[in-house]
């Protein structure tokens, strides 16, 4: 059993709560107190990111973290020595890479070096549905669950391609934009609707997940879970209790899933 699949059997009717963060930042010191920091608060799961230069998927909080973990002097070598150590303090958390396609191409064995390093998901976000299979294949064959974005205007079509290449875990973007923290927080519950319904692997949604309130909103759409990253980064990069801001947000999740999952 994977660690996703052992974390959804463990949680039972309960929300997963992922925390995201960005490896390296603002150093490789603190990035790995970080990591630990979200697990004593009760994340779940684990979603980092790999500083990048262009992160065409984030908004200016996350793209700031980048910028910081590159002026550090922090690289793809450094992240996965991160993500090992963290694997060996942390032996049954999820892990999930979030990254760009640069970074993969350009490094021959990206995906057995993430595997070696603890990796348990890939999400690349600038590879499309339709040019996702030969990323998908050599996921699966490293060892790692693929992960594809389904949006509210992803055609039905796209969702069923999304359901036969994904495993562990369907990343739902309920709302158009970028990644960051947004007032409405009100979700599209048709997309977890279609989710389950093209049997794709549980709907988790991000983008704009920075409150209590936008948890039960999302769970109430649908979400098997949720994950949050501005929120957490923004905290970090003002100093504040990134253990509590993720126990807040986790208490959230002990509600009962949305009644899509029923």
């Amino acid at each position: 059993m994977s660690r996703y699949a052992a974390m959804f059997d463990r949680l039972g009717g309960e929300g997963a709560f992922g925390a995201f963060l960005m490896l390296g930042d603002p150093d490789l010191a603190a990035s790995a107190g970080l990591l630990d920091a979200v697990v004593a608060g009760g994340a779940d799961m684990v979603e980092v990111g790999i500083p990048f230069s262009d992160p065409v998927a984030d908004g200016p909080v996350i793209q700031a973290a980048a910028q910081r973990a590159l002026a550090a002097g922090v690289r793809v070598d450094d992240c996965f020595t991160l993500l090992h150590e963290f694997r060996a303090r942390h032996p049954a958390i999820p892990v999930g890479l979030l990254t760009y396609a640069n970074l993969v191409v350009a490094r021959p064995g990206f995906m057995r070096d993430a595997a070696d390093a603890g990796v348990d998901s890939l999400l690349i976000a600038d590879v499309p549905a339709l040019e996702a299979e030969p990323f998908a294949r050599a996921m699966t064959q490293a060892g790692i669950e693929p992960v594809l974005i389904a949006a509210a205007n992803t055609p039905n079509a796209t969702i069923a391609r999304i359901a036969q290449l994904s495993k562990a875990y369907t990343y739902c973007v309920s709302r158009t934009g970028i990644t960051g923290t947004h007032a409405g927080g009100e979700f599209d519950a048709s997309l977890s609707d279609r989710v389950i319904a093209a049997g794709a692997p549980p709907p988790i949604f991000g983008f704009g997940i920075s409150t209590p309130e936008h948890v039960r909103a999302a769970l109430k759409a649908g979400a098997r879970g949720v994950i949050c990253g501005s929120a957490i980064v923004a905290a970090a990069a003002r100093g504040e209790d990134v253990t509590e801001l993720v126990r807040s947000l986790k208490s959230a999740t002990t509600e009962r899933v949305g009644a899509a999952m029923d």
